[in-house]
């Protein structure tokens, strides 16, 4: 979960004056910052990818795993203390699981299964040196021997800690001896054998996001040395990402697609105007599946891939950690093979196996309980920024700036792009004061753009094609989508009086309302199984929010237990400065200490 924001896609193309190509470049500019890295979940203070939803300034999220033998493995990456090592003994009795931490026994009953409802790394295909599977048949089970290499050369690897390898899997797991396709993994291996107990992998979120230097970057976050001890932590770029097979729908730099958070919508004939657009977006992913790869990213897959991958290092089960639709992926591993997980952590969740309609809607419920967070910021300051005294006078400024740029686009920015920056600055506190900032430049601006020749007409190659591919891809392709515009038209104008912030940006249409039907149904989320899922979530989360880690958690049954933090920002494990969510998680982690109960962590203390 770094700061890539969710691919946010472009602004209302409702300005047809010659401001709008600049305003398409500027959004193009930010939505690079916020849609390119990592097409994920916030990473506490993120940084930007070379080309990458999530990263630079505000952004979203992003994650990193070896073999028990390697005599390699002392070279790689430094470590400090550590403590013991404590396994967690799932029993043969599909009805308990006991989990042991030092002396303490818990025992958890299963009870009856509770039912409710509930961007980007530039796609760079690179051979990876000296790195191959050997793979063979054991016991009905694929077995492989990875070896370990070097990793690509884009992948931040300085000083070298990382090692990558690739791993065969099927494209359609129905035919699995037809077409193969490779995943890129790395790994940050332990260095202290008698600590370690198994591999961690990772995923940062995306779908879409890169992740192959997900390890190094926990690591330099400040991922406990504990946890580095325990496991060997596993990074991937998942099918059709980045070094893995990498997918494109060829967007350019100038078309009306740029991220995939839809544009907001002023009126009924704005979402008809996006309807147009989107048809032709998924018109044009279709004509550039050339092998018919794109319909084979599901969730599902994904997840038989993490088996793949587990089997190929020698691992029994393996333990998961798991970033905003990192934790989508979790939770349908440990639903599609529960006998092979072992501890798994899902953070600032989607709350469900994938993301549907309900889900990129819920994007605006979160916008509006964590804008108090950065309202409140701005009433303190407001004899530098000069945005309201009160977080209600704030916000009435929110809407002032937006409905000013609605009529008249300035300084490369309209309503739209506006509220999509503000949506994307709530993913990490740090990212309030440039926010402030924006606002003040625009509430001090004459409302003309600038002037100039027109740029010529080219077709410039996006540097988030892949991620914003890879997102589209497999959201469109894990379930169905409504198809009639004027159920989105009747969604918007809801979620417009319902979430007046950004409800009318995430309610409205997208591509998958054109997309081809699934080839099977969405994963279902599985409650008979171990007690072996913490389920971690800030309270208050622009992209993620609460609801989210509440329904999974309700959906799993006694399968798992919830951490809800006190806390603002996408992404609370590592990333987040909360001490409670640190120690649960990490005792867990470590220890495989689940708490007996759902646990509610107390908002950090101020820093100083």
């Amino acid at each position: 979960m770094r700061e890539e924001a969710y691919h946010a896609s472009p602004c209302p193309a409702r300005h047809e004056s010659p401001r709008r190509p600049v305003v398409r470049a500027e959004f193009a500019r930010i939505a690079g910052k916020f849609t390119g890295a990592r097409a994920c979940i916030s990473r506490g203070a993120c940084r930007a990818r070379s080309s990458g939803a999530l990263s630079g300034k505000p952004c979203a999220l992003s994650s990193r795993l070896p073999s028990s033998s390697e005599p390699a493995r002392s070279a790689v990456a430094r470590r400090l203390d550590c403590v013991p090592r404590a396994q967690c003994g799932v029993s043969t009795d599909k009805n308990s699981c006991e989990i042991t931490s030092g002396s303490e026994h818990v025992n958890r009953k299963r009870g009856v299964g509770r039912s409710v409802t509930l961007v980007a790394v530039l796609g760079l295909a690179g051979a990876v040196t000296g790195v191959s599977v050997v793979a063979a048949e054991q016991s009905g089970e694929p077995v492989a021997q990875v070896q370990w290499g070097a990793c690509p050369e884009d992948v931040p690897n300085d000083p070298p800690q990382l090692q990558c390898a690739t791993v065969p899997v099927p494209l359609n797991y129905s035919d699995p001896d037809g077409t193969q396709i490779e995943i890129t993994i790395s790994r940050l291996a332990s260095t202290n054998p008698e600590k370690r107990r198994g591999v961690l992998m990772l995923n940062p979120g995306g779908p879409g996001g890169t992740g192959l230097d997900q390890p190094t970057f926990l690591a330099a976050q400040g991922i406990p040395a504990s946890v580095l001890d325990s496991y060997d932590l596993i990074g991937m770029d998942t099918r059709g990402v980045g070094h893995s097979t990498p997918v494109n729908c060829g967007f350019t730099a100038e078309q009306e697609y740029q991220a995939n958070v839809p544009p907001y919508a002023v009126d009924e004939a704005a979402v008809a105007e996006r309807a147009g657009v989107v048809k032709g977006v998924a018109e044009q992913c279709a004509a550039n599946d050339h092998n018919g790869q794109l319909r084979h990213l599901t969730t599902a897959n994904m997840a038989r891939d993490l088996d793949r991958i587990r089997a190929a290092l020698g691992e029994e089960k393996t333990n998961f950690l798991g970033y905003s639709y990192g934790s989508g992926l979790g939770a349908a591993y440990a639903s599609m093979f529960p006998e092979r997980s072992d501890r798994i952590v899902l953070d600032s969740n989607i709350g469900d196996t994938h993301l549907n309609e309900e889900g990129i809607r819920r994007y605006a419920r979160g916008m509006e309980e964590t804008f108090p967070d950065f309202a409140k910021w701005a009433a303190e300051r407001n004899e530098s920024y000069g945005l309201g005294s009160t977080p209600e006078e704030v916000r009435d400024t929110y809407f002032t700036i937006a409905e000013k740029l609605d009529e008249t686009p300035a300084e490369g920015l309209d309503g739209g792009t506006f509220r999509f920056i503000n949506f994307a600055s709530l993913y990490n506190e740090k990212s309030y004061g440039q926010a402030a900032q924006t606002w003040q430049s625009l509430l001090n601006s004459t409302g003309t753009a600038p002037k100039g020749a027109q740029p010529a007409a080219t077709s410039t190659p996006s540097p988030n094609d892949n991620a914003l591919t890879v997102f589209l891809a497999v959201t469109c392709n894990d379930v169905e989508w409504p198809e009639d515009v004027q159920s989105y038209q009747r969604a918007v104008a809801e979620d417009r009086e319902k979430y007046p912030l950004f409800g009318a940006a995430t309610a409205n249409i997208i591509p998958c309302a054109y997309w081809q039907e699934p080839l099977e149904p969405p994963v279902a989320i599985n409650d008979e199984g171990p007690a072996n899922i913490l389920v971690v979530q800030n309270q208050r989360d622009p992209v993620t929010p609460l609801s989210g880690g509440e329904s999974i958690n309700e959906k799993l049954g006694e399968r798992s237990r919830l951490v809800s933090v006190d806390g603002s920002g996408h992404g609370a494990y590592v990333l987040g400065k909360n001490p409670c969510a640190l120690n649960t998680t990490t005792n867990y982690l470590v220890d495989g200490t689940m708490p007996e109960r759902d646990v509610t962590c107390e908002a950090a203390p101020a820093s100083g």
